[in-house]
């Protein structure tokens, strides 16, 4: 598989090591300024840039006819335009907030577990979340997608990192050095609390899950996300 790599960060870099060890071949490596010579013979892209790249590069591969998939978080105003696109080109994009095995069986059990609390008012929900100082967005997308869930099944209307009110949940955002990403959802009250936690050692398991969705879009067109890829629906 030819594999395009739209950042070439941190995890850009990541991803080149694991996709080289699986055997597939990079035609492009692009940072921000670069072009994307080489695009035109890539089997498919994996986009991890920043969030004011990110809308450029995705509708670049679509028009192009190129399968992509995209973890970038924070530009996600735009993210309707990009799926319209997709299907008005007959393309195949994946977005995914966190790509890691670990975290997409998290999202189901944050689900299955705000599913539950939805009868006992009495906790309210926090949540944490910690990266490395790179980060450019914040909260993470990850944050924001378990809140989603965590909103779905409940009387919480939106989230907010500070001030929240009574129907917001609160999500505490810290950078720190070194950090590849830890989330906590806690549910408190006057008695105990109940919480749940997933921490990254590294980022190879975003890196693996990104590759792993590469492979397996190939073929495929319309929209898709990680509970597509890992049999989670």
């Amino acid at each position: 598989m030819k594999i395009a790599l739209l950042g070439y960060g941190k995890m850009g870099k990541a991803i080149e090591k694991i996709a080289l060890e699986k055997g597939h071949e990079i035609v492009l490596r692009k940072s921000v300024d670069d072009s994307y010579d080489g695009l035109e013979s890539a089997d498919v892209a994996i986009e991890f840039s920043i969030p004011t790249s990110a809308v450029v590069n995705i509708t670049t591969c679509l028009n192009a006819g190129i399968p992509v998939v995209s973890g970038t978080t924070g530009w996600l105003d735009d993210y309707e335009i990009v799926t319209k696109l997709c299907e008005e080109k007959g393309g195949s994009f994946i977005y995914g907030s966190n790509f890691s095995l670990g975290v997409n069986l998290f999202f189901e059990l944050n689900a299955y577990l705000a599913k539950m609390m939805a009868k006992f008012p009495d906790y309210k929900v926090s949540m944490e979340e910690t990266h490395h100082t790179q980060k450019l967005d914040a909260p993470s997308g990850t944050a924001i997608s378990l809140a989603r869930d965590v909103i779905k099944y409940s009387d919480y209307s939106s989230w907010a990192l500070e001030d929240a009110k009574e129907d917001e949940i609160l999500i505490d955002a810290k950078r720190i050095e070194n950090v590849p990403g830890t989330h906590i959802v806690s549910y408190n009250s006057n008695v105990d609390k109940i919480e749940i936690s997933h921490t990254a050692h590294s980022r190879d398991g975003f890196a693996l899950g990104a590759v792993l969705a590469a492979e397996w879009i190939l073929g495929k067109t319309g929209v898709y996300s990680m509970k597509d890829v890992l049999n989670l629906k």
